[in-house]
């Protein structure tokens, strides 16, 4: 599944008007040409504003809407150099940039880009003094010279980090603080891990205080390059991977952000990119919880009818085949045309094939399966319910595939042009929908009253469940 989010993204360059309004006069070294006002997205520029650059080297961004804070970014003619800097309350300012000395931008009317400025300077020359100290700690010759070094690194490192600390502690509110506590690692336990017990406090501190210092009522984190990278790292590593995990603390976030507007769309919609097309399964019950819960609700009017038919025919593809739940039947026939309905397989375990005798990745699956069908499954009471997915076009090669294969065992089906008709005349799901079946093969493993334990797993994978299964009892 095609990932939405840079689509979704693009929905949150809307910004509120306000009578206020924005002025940037920009003086550059430019005598042509087109300067862009951009602004960071998660990993996107957002393209907010344009102005040419007159012969006198002078630009102008202006409008009525005022700025949402951010760090926003200047692209110079050519689209080769940029100049990142501050919005915060200020929304009159003045930029003089020479394109050839970049590093010394002079911003005036902004005290966010005056501590901005001061921070980088501070930055540039303590991390000059950790190079060099990292660098004499790794040619040190002797065991005198490497603690030294290494002393020296520690004492720069804190006071960059002191230095970072004082802008959070003076300025709470400030930009700077807001992205100096996006750019902060957290907090991480000092218990010594001697028990699972001890791991399992030492990762609930980790987790506990990873968000300190961030609010999600704060909008202005979105507009940086900061913000996402978190994001990923906590739902991505630092989240149990459970759909249950995941669905709580993801209604949470949402419910803190519910009163900035902005917050909640860069929330909402990268939880829906996230899990549309999970990484894990089971994970696609969040995306179905993001659905029902907001989606469908009609909160998300900041997306167009392409974006939500795109999501709601996503949803109703997956929530039908949700891991747990009874599959839905399949009153299919057999080879010779009588019926062979899924429900009626009396099996500890059913495998469900998805499959096409043209395919050339079924054609190297199949006798895999088979393999391991005859050397263990069968034996464990697990039978094979195979489907055919296109009769009208493929029984004959279906027919001559399984002779050939000698796979007659298998519960091989088709679904009949009647069933295909009368199905389509009662509006019914397509067993494609109700399984989620856009690739073949695609295999569901169910277990005895037909309940889905897994789906869209390799031959391996099902095969190790399996066993971890029936040994289980």
């Amino acid at each position: 599944m095609k990932k939405f989010l840079p689509l979704l993204i693009c929905s949150l360059a809307v910004v509120n008007a306000n009578a206020q309004g924005y002025q940037i006069n920009l003086q550059s070294n430019y005598k042509s040409g087109i300067v862009y006002l951009t602004y960071y997205m998660g990993k996107n520029f957002i393209l907010q504003d344009s102005s040419a650059v007159s012969n006198t080297g002078k630009s102008v961004f202006k409008s009525a809407q005022k700025l949402p804070g951010g760090i926003y970014v200047l692209v110079f003619p050519g689209k080769r150099l940029t100049a990142d800097f501050l919005i915060d309350k200020e929304q009159i300012i003045s930029i003089n940039a020479d394109t050839n000395h970049l590093d010394k931008i002079v911003i005036t009317g902004s005290p966010a880009n005056t501590v901005f400025k001061q921070y980088q300077t501070f930055v540039n020359v303590k991390g000059k003094q950790l190079q060099e100290e990292r660098a004499k700690y790794n040619s040190s010759k002797n065991a005198v010279d490497s603690a030294r070094h290494e002393v020296a690194y520690k004492k720069y490192n804190q006071e960059l980090n002191d230095y970072r600390m004082g802008i959070v502690r003076d300025k709470p509110t400030s930009m700077m603080a807001v992205l100096l506590n996006a750019l902060r690692e957290p907090a991480y336990p000092t218990k010594n891990a001697i028990t699972h017990q001890d791991s399992l406090d030492n990762y609930n501190f980790f987790k506990q205080h990873y968000w300190d210092g961030i609010t999600f009522m704060d909008e202005r984190i979105i507009r940086s390059p900061f913000f996402l990278p978190k994001l990923e790292t906590y739902y991505r590593e630092v989240m149990s991977q459970s759909a249950d995990s995941l669905i709580k603390d993801i209604d949470y976030k949402l419910l803190l952000a519910r009163t900035n507007t902005e917050m909640y769309k860069f929330l909402l919609n990268w939880f829906t990119d996230e899990y549309i097309s999970p990484k894990y399964m089971g994970q696609d019950a969040v995306f179905v919880h993001l659905y029902e819960q907001y989606h469908s609700k009609g909160i998300t009017n900041w997306l167009n009818e392409k974006q939500h038919d795109a999501i709601t025919k996503r949803a109703f593809m997956v929530m039908a085949n949700l891991i747990g739940e009874k599959a839905a039947d399949l009153d299919f026939v057999d080879v010779k045309g009588n019926p062979s309905s899924l429900y009626n397989v009396n099996a500890a375990y059913t495998v469900v094939v998805f499959w096409d005798p043209t395919c050339g990745h079924c054609k190297e699956e199949l006798p895999r399966i088979d393999s391991i069908y005859r050397a263990s499954w069968q034996q464990k009471n697990v039978k094979i319910y195979a489907v055919l997915s296109d009769p009208e076009k493929l029984k004959n090669e279906w027919v001559t595939y399984i002779n050939k294969h000698k796979i007659n065992d298998w519960i091989n089906v088709y679904q009949s042009k009647e069933s295909l008709e009368a199905e389509k005349k009662e509006q019914r799901p397509s067993y494609r929908q109700l399984y989620d079946v856009v690739v073949t093969p695609t295999l569901y493993l169910l277990d005895k009253d037909k309940h889905i334990v897994a789906k869209k797993l390799t031959l391996e994978q099902i095969n190790d469940l399996l066993e971890v299964k029936i040994k289980k009892g």
